[in-house]
């Protein structure tokens, strides 16, 4: 019996978060393919504001190894091309009228690990932002406990509940680190 105090699908949408955020940095990790999420972090100055590429150029995918950029304003095509240099992906722009191609070169096995490393590390802040729903949430629980709107057998079934679901999304990070590895480390 859950109280209106506590609700375990918050906890889950919250976990579900961690999961969605290290999914979208993953995205933007160079696997050595091309794929238009690795522009997501490039803000491009653009009309006196720094705005995301997806809302400057239209980006898509001509052949594996290439990106192809297709700028909407032609005055932004040098905007587009220094937000692109200067960011810290190694990309070398190349214009051609209103498109932008950038070639993904391939990865040495050094750039590999180096990647497979951030992938890591991205991965352990995803668990430790799900650690921290849960002690929050068994927080929660032992407060209303202690405040005796819940018995100590509900609020034992229900920290049950909140470290099963911890475990359920840890798995799903795990899971997605190991396919995001399997990709980076793809020759």
């Amino acid at each position: 019996m859950a109280t209106p105090d506590f609700d375990l699908n918050d906890i889950k949408r919250r976990m579900q978060g961690a999961v969605t955020s290290l999914k979208g940095d993953l995205g933007s990790l160079r696997t050595g393919r091309a794929t238009p999420s690795i522009l997501d972090p490039i803000q491009v100055d653009a009309y006196g504001a720094m705005m995301p590429m997806a809302q400057v150029a239209t980006v898509s995918v001509p052949e594996p190894r290439l990106l192809s950029i297709s700028v909407w304003d032609r005055g932004m095509i040098g905007a587009v091309e220094k937000a692109i240099r200067e960011s810290d992906l190694g990309l070398n722009p190349q214009t051609e009228g209103q498109t932008i191609r950038l070639r993904i070169p391939e990865m040495n096995e050094q750039r590999r690990k180096e990647m497979v490393k951030v992938a890591h590390k991205y991965t352990e802040e995803a668990r430790v932002a799900v650690r921290h729903v849960r002690r929050d949430g068994l927080d929660h629980l032992k407060k209303l406990e202690k405040d005796g709107a819940i018995s100590e057998d509900d609020e034992k079934r229900q920290a049950a509940d909140v470290q099963k679901a911890t475990d359920q999304y840890i798995a799903e990070i795990d899971g997605v680190l190991a396919a995001k590895e399997k990709e980076i480390m793809q020759v």
